[in-house]
């Protein structure tokens, strides 16, 4: 049978299974062990076992526990309401400006975080109540929240980013790096259209009264910023030694997590109940990522071991002619469309396999050390988008869950096309200025 045959044998087996509702990573896992059983009969097998061993001697994994630790640390330690509090006091005067504080929250939840759920949970538990007792338009504060939240997943430590580096066989550390600028420059995005929008709509997103304004003293201001600027602190005692080289990302971690439990015990918040509700969580999000991972690299394997990768890039370069970038843009819409149905480390694993290969070929004009990375920062972007992407984008879901009963899904699905043209403005300016992404890592990483 032809390879390409083979794998679109493999593919479509994978996506009949998905319907029957089992877990991503147990079916990808099966499809791959099989097909290794019926290509290469008796130890076929063992390339499951082979990946397990690579998985477990993957040293930069162990950021993963850690960085979902802190973050729910912070957020059942109540620290992210200070941090609110500080935004609501400064920004308040603004057009929208509570709205522009809820993504910087979440911008500062990203960086301790690294998955989209924390700042779902945190913008939806603080910041829904306050914006819509305040008067902020319903469909305003829903798209806030959603996309605001879906930065997790792009600005460091990015847990997606890890999942892909991991696949990609890609450096965690320059990904994370080349997450930044993008991650702040599409907040700025979305700060820029809340203003502009709010102060062209004030009803949008009223500012706060002027007696409110008169009400709040220096010396509140003051104590605003003092309580606000702790988890400042944290993510610089965690991200300045990994910058300067003094500490490894692992090591760097380990000081996040530290410093968060240390501002908690501070604070007085730290009690058993956070403890356990912390470790539960990130002990079944940690289990749950290194299954998917090893199912993905299970598959992956398979796909090497057919030479469906060459098939695939002989199919679109020689038999199709396509060019590099239709290839690209045809890769990133297929994601676009994936996303529509899957979450974002279904589609990864389900392409990976054929997509970072082929990426790695195409002539860009991108160096090839530097290629992989900024395709990362190009997946991490449509994950986003993804998210955000009816009929079954994941915080769509979430916001369901979190949002008061005035919150219809209708409201919801309306709330997010403004943010997913941003998001897809972003998307186009990293795709025609690869320098976004890659500045950073190679001003810290010259060689």
């Amino acid at each position: 049978m032809p390879q390409e045959m083979i794998a679109l044998l493999m593919f479509s087996t994978m996506l009949m299974l998905m319907m029957t509702g089992q877990r991503v990573f147990g079916i990808i896992g099966f499809v791959a062990v099989v097909a290794a059983l019926a290509l290469w009969g008796t130890g076929g097998e063992s390339m499951g076992f082979t990946q397990a061993m690579k998985l477990m001697k993957w040293y930069p994994l162990l950021t993963l526990p850690m960085f979902v630790f802190m973050g729910y640390v912070m957020s059942e330690s109540r620290l992210a309401e200070d941090l609110y509090r500080m935004f609501h006091v400064w920004f308040g005067p603004v057009p929208g400006g509570l709205a522009v504080g809820t993504i910087l929250l979440m911008v500062l939840i990203s960086a301790m975080n690294g998955l989209s759920v924390a700042g779902m949970a945190i913008g939806s538990t603080i910041a829904l109540p306050e914006l819509l007792r305040r008067g902020y338009d319903k469909q305003m504060v829903s798209g806030v929240i959603q996309a605001g939240s879906s930065l997790g997943i792009l600005i460091p430590p990015s847990v997606v980013l890890v999942l892909y580096a991991m696949i990609a066989r890609a450096p965690v550390s320059e990904l994370w790096l080349a997450g930044i600028l993008p991650g702040l420059l599409m907040a700025g995005m979305f700060i820029l259209y809340v203003v502009v929008r709010c102060t062209i709509q004030p009803s949008l997103g009223p500012a706060m009264s002027r007696t409110e304004r008169e009400s709040i003293t220096w010396a509140e201001k003051a104590s605003s910023l003092r309580a606000g600027a702790l988890p400042f602190v944290i993510f610089f005692a965690m991200m300045l030694p990994f910058v300067k080289g003094w500490t490894s990302l692992v090591e760097s971690s380990v000081i996040g997590v530290a410093a968060t439990v240390a501002a908690a015990v501070l604070k007085g918040r730290f009690t058993r109940e956070v403890f356990e509700i912390a470790t539960r969580n990130t002990l079944a999000i940690s289990c749950m990522f290194m299954w998917v991972i090893l199912a993905a690299l299970s598959f992956g394997a398979v796909f090497d071991g057919l030479g469906a990768v060459k098939a695939i890039e002989t199919l679109f370069t020689e038999q199709l002619g396509f060019g590099p970038w239709t290839i690209l843009i045809l890769m990133q819409l297929s994601f676009l469309v994936m996303g529509m149905f899957l979450d974002d480390t279904a589609m990864l694993v389900i392409v990976a396999p054929l997509y970072v290969p082929l990426v790695a070929k195409l002539d860009l004009g991108i160096p090839p050390d530097q290629v992989l990375i900024w395709y990362g920062v190009l997946y991490t972007i449509t994950c986003q988008i993804a998210y955000l992407t009816p009929p079954f984008g994941y915080n769509l879901f979430l916001m369901r869950a979190f949002a008061p009963p005035e919150i219809t899904m209708g409201d919801i699905y309306k709330s997010v096309t403004p943010f997913v043209l941003v998001m897809v403005g972003a998307l186009a300016l990293i795709m025609v200025f690869p320098e976004i992404a890659l500045w950073l890592p190679q001003r810290i990483y010259p060689d």
